[in-house]
């Protein structure tokens, strides 16, 4: 049996780096038959609290044409260091925006990995950012206010000649391709 005949055997039995493999191959499915079903919206709604501390929940999405909750409300606190003026009382912005790159390049590699039939048994990462809070803080408008250069650095257990299409895999990332290509954003603020 050749390699690719094995991997498309490993990718067919059930689960695969702990992703089942065959919700997900409906899914896939499914979205082939019917595009209209890969239309989504994912949604958070945010609090103040007092200073830089706020706080979002997340309790559900809208995906295959209907409203689907998530088995329970998620809450992400956010504020800044003292530094900044905050309680610390939560990964400040930023950090919560490594996490979400950090997180959704993960679980890209790991299901497009098991797709095809790549066993993965470690997997870690680092992520480190800069940015300049001259920007931030309005001190000098010529310099960004944002990040200027994500460094993402993966250690991965798994077989050497998988590493290259392990790297590749990444690419399918939503979070990656919004912070590399850019999203369209509209921000309104009304009266309460």
């Amino acid at each position: 049996m050749n390699q690719t005949m094995q991997k498309e055997t490993v990718a067919s039995s059930s689960v695969l780096n702990g992703v089942d493999l065959e919700t997900l191959m409906g899914t896939v499915t499914a979205i082939k038959e019917d595009p209209e079903l890969g239309v989504s919206r994912f949604r958070a709604s945010n609090t103040w609290l007092s200073g830089n501390h706020n706080r979002s929940t997340v309790k559900g999405f809208f995906g295959a044409k209907q409203e689907i909750p998530h088995k329970q409300t998620f809450i992400m606190d956010a504020d800044e260091p003292a530094i900044l003026a905050g309680h610390d009382q939560g990964a400040n912005p930023v950090e919560h925006l490594l996490h979400a790159l950090a997180s959704c390049l993960t679980t890209s590699m790991v299901a497009h990995a098991a797709v095809r039939g790549i066993r993965i048994e470690e997997l870690q990462s680092e992520l480190e950012g800069d940015i300049d809070l001259r920007g931030f803080l309005g001190l000098a408008p010529d310099v960004p206010k944002g990040y200027t250069d994500i460094r993402v650095k993966f250690r991965v257990k798994a077989k050497p000649e998988d590493l290259a299409m392990l790297k590749k895999l990444t690419s399918f990332s939503p979070v990656f391709n919004t912070i590399t290509q850019g999203a369209n954003v509209k921000v309104d603020v009304e009266l309460k």
